[in-house]
Formats: C-alpha cells, sequence, structure tokens
C-alpha cells in the first residue's frame, strides 16, 4: 500500500469534490448534517451524484429502490467491481460517514484514468439510499430492500416522526413507490463490491496505520422499550400513588450500562419519546430505542436479556407495563475471506512494498454487511484520530482521506483492469 505523498491531481480531485458536497444539508447551529431519505438535502446529494457521473461521462442510472448507479463499461456483461456507500446522515451527524466512500470512489476512478488503466470488467459507482435509518427508523432501507432482507409490505409500513409513510415520502420528492422490491437481477450483475468508510474507531490512530481492512461486522440490533404507566399531575400527586415509567425507563438506562459492561459489549439507549410530554404531568408513556453491539452472539444475547430481565423487575416494582419489541436485528458478518485477502495483497504488494494492512472489526452496519449474503463484499477503513462519530466532530485528515482514494483505486485496479 502506497505511503509516499498524495499526487496533486488526485489530491485535487478529491479536495474539489469534497468542497462542493461538503455545504449541503449542514445545520447552521450544530454545524451537523441533516441528511434525510426523501428531503430536499437528500435531493441536493443526489443531484450532485448525478452531475459527478456524467462529468465523466459514466452511465448514469436510479435503480427501482432510489439507489443510485453510474457505470463504466457494459452493466449486463455481469462480474461487474463496484465501489461507494451512501450520502444521508444521522442527526446532526458528521460530514464523513458515507459521503467519504461516495467522493472516494469518484476520486479513485479519476486516479485510475490518470494512470491509463485499462478495465477488463465493468465498475460501478453507487450511493445507497436511506442507509442510516435517520427518517424512518430503520438503516439500510435501499440494499435491504434490494437484497429482498426488506419486503414490499414492511417499507410501506415505515413511518416517520410526522406521520408520513415512505412511499409517501418518495412520491413526494419525485419517485415512484410502486416500483420497489428485490432486485436479483442486479445484485447478479455484481462480482465484488468494496466499500470505502471512515473508521468509527481509533485502532488505525492507536497502530498508526492510514487504511485498514475489514474483518467482519459485530451482531447488533435494535429493541423498543414501551413503559406504559399513568399520566397525573406532577404537583399534587403524592409520590406513593404515582405510577412513573420514567423511573422504570431511567433505572433500565442504567441497567444497559452495566450489562454491557459485563460482556465487553455496548449498549446505548439514545432516543427516547414522552407521553404526553408536559413539565408538569407525569408520563403515561416512555418509548425509548435500545442500541446494543457484541463481538459474537452470545455476548449480544447476554446483554440485550440481562437488560430485559432488569427492565421487567424494574416496571413490576413501580406497576408499570412493559412491552419489548425487537425493531431490526443484524446478525454477525463476517466478509468474504477471499475477496479480502485479494484486498490485503494487492494493498501490501502495490507500490513495491511489503506492507502488513490492518485488519479490524467493527461494531458499526453497512451497506457492505446487508449485501455480503449475497455477493462478496469487503470494506476499507481510513484512519479516525477522534474516534468520533455520528458528530460533527467526527473527522479525517486530508491527506488519509487521499491515502485511502489511492488504496481503492490500487484495489480497483487489481480487481477490474487485470
Amino acid at each position: 500500500m502506497r505511503n509516499d505523498c498524495p499526487q496533486p491531481g488526485i489530491a485535487s480531485s478529491f479536495h474539489t469534490m469534497w468542497s462542493d458536497l461538503r455545504p449541503i444539508g449542514r445545520h447552521p447551529d450544530s454545524h451537523g448534517y441533516r441528511r434525510y431519505a426523501w428531503t430536499g438535502a437528500d435531493a441536493e446529494c443526489r443531484a450532485w451524484f448525478k452531475e459527478q457521473a456524467e462529468a465523466r461521462g459514466l452511465a448514469y442510472e436510479l435503480d427501482r429502490n432510489g439507489n443510485q448507479w453510474a457505470w463504466l463499461g457494459d452493466p449486463s456483461a455481469g462480474d461487474a467491481v463496484v465501489t461507494g456507500s451512501h450520502l444521508d446522515s444521522v442527526p446532526d451527524g458528521g460530514a464523513f460517514d458515507g459521503p467519504l466512500g461516495v467522493v472516494s470512489s469518484f476520486a479513485a476512478l479519476d486516479e485510475l484514468r490518470a494512470r491509463r488503466a485499462t478495465f477488463t470488467r465493468p465498475l460501478a459507482l453507487v450511493n445507497f439510499g436511506d442507509e442510516e435509518g435517520a427518517r424512518f427508523g430503520l438503516a439500510c432501507v435501499g440494499s435491504r430492500l434490494t437484497s429482498g432482507q426488506l419486503t414490499v409490505e414492511q417499507a410501506h409500513r415505515l413511518t416517520d416522526g410526522d406521520g408520513v409513510t415512505l412511499p409517501k415520502a418518495m412520491e413526494a420528492a419525485g419517485y415512484d413507490p410502486d416500483a420497489l422490491g428485490a432486485d436479483p437481477e442486479r445484485l447478479s450483475r455484481i462480482g465484488a463490491f468494496v466499500e470505502l468508510h471512515v473508521e468509527q474507531g481509533r485502532a488505525l490512530d492507536l497502530s498508526g496505520d492510514r487504511v485498514g481492512l475489514a474483518s467482519a461486522i459485530w451482531p447488533h440490533g435494535r429493541w423498543r422499550f414501551d413503559f406504559r404507566g399513568e399520566a397525573n399531575h406532577a404537583g399534587t400527586t403524592r409520590l406513593v400513588d404515582r405510577r412513573d415509567p420514567m423511573l422504570s425507563y431511567a433505572e433500565t438506562v442504567l441497567a444497559a450500562r452495566r450489562e454491557a459492561e459485563l460482556a465487553g459489549a455496548v449498549a446505548t439507549f439514545g432516543k427516547i419519546s414522552v407521553e404526553p410530554n408536559g413539565v408538569n404531568a407525569i408520563p403515561s408513556l416512555v418509548r425509548g430505542w435500545l442500541d446494543s453491539r457484541a463481538a459474537d452472539q452470545e455476548s449480544l444475547d447476554a446483554v440485550v436479556g440481562g437488560v430485559e430481565k432488569a427492565a421487567r423487575e424494574y416496571a413490576a416494582a413501580h406497576g408499570i407495563d412493559l412491552d419489548v419489541v425487537r425493531e431490526s436485528f443484524t446478525p454477525v458478518v463476517e466478509f468474504d475471506h477471499a475477496l479480502r485477502d485479494e484486498l490485503a495483497r494487492i494493498l501490501g504488494s502495490s507500490g513495491g512494498t511489503d506492507l502488513k494492512v490492518p485488519v479490524l472489526g467493527t461494531g458499526a452496519g453497512h451497506d457492505a454487511g446487508i449485501l455480503s449474503g449475497h455477493i462478496p463484499t469487503a470494506m476499507l477503513f481510513v484512519r479516525n484520530p477522534t474516534g468520533v462519530s455520528h458528530s460533527p466532530a467526527e473527522f479525517a485528515a486530508e491527506d488519509d482521506c487521499v491515502a485511502g482514494v489511492l488504496a481503492l483505486a490500487d484495489v480497483l485496479e487489481g480487481l477490474a483492469c487485470r
């Protein structure tokens, strides 16, 4: 893998695209991004992707699920090499999560053209829609629909916080929701998918490496805890007469931290909904969403089982009714070993060197993980010195980003130009 200084041409290509994309959807107060699916910011990002594709003479295509594709070569030929990521964000998210992979895919193509590389396999660049799930509560909607992991019926039931369904949101944005559905023909065209992503941790920073390879995605899921009590006056109701679901919820949040520490895993209640949500009212309903991830299924089961057991005990003690619903779940994803080993060989031998490329596990879900059950997938990570992600503080130095572009270009050349 090249460790030399970035070439001026590729650095300029990356910088120009990054500068053009960066202002879209950025909130003036939080400085984070609000690029939610099928909104105005999402439309601007999609327009940017289409412009980049057309500027490079690529064949632009929008699939039945709203994912964007840019093709070099004949898509129907099959065995294509595909790279890309997503452009949407979590609420007040960072600049790099998703967009770095999309920008890098275009920049890597620019680099390969500068090298006068000859392609022997079709190449496609992709922007998967609604990866973060910020609007409708389910991650990786675009790739889940394409792979059949999300049915049309399930997709039609997805609703945002304002009660707008996914089909209505798509229709309002000018897309046809009746076309949604699995797309096996498209997947059959793809021989390999490589997703570049900013690291969502500090492993590369600690090892001193700019770029790493993914080994696996931890099993992870989202669970909704509904604590139902009784609404009443906050100023006149005696403490002993209250059925306050907030108490059970608060105790459950602490239990999640304890269970995660015991299992060497992570667990977070990051979203809450309260009814009637008045300062002077005891809540009737507290709804909290648990996100938990672990290195293996046994550990994850222990965490979630422990949190639910504690929650039910707390609820019973306070006279609260509790429902627990698993809203999404992804088992452990082992990336294709043969493809991963090929990437390691390419990166280890490029530039005439013999470097060991670090291999990392991750607790974050990705489109590459969703697609891994259908096509060979792999991931590259770019160093994140802060380790911060899903926040405006998310960061990667531009030199490291360009090193990621060069690594991706090496990989694409090794896979698609031999």
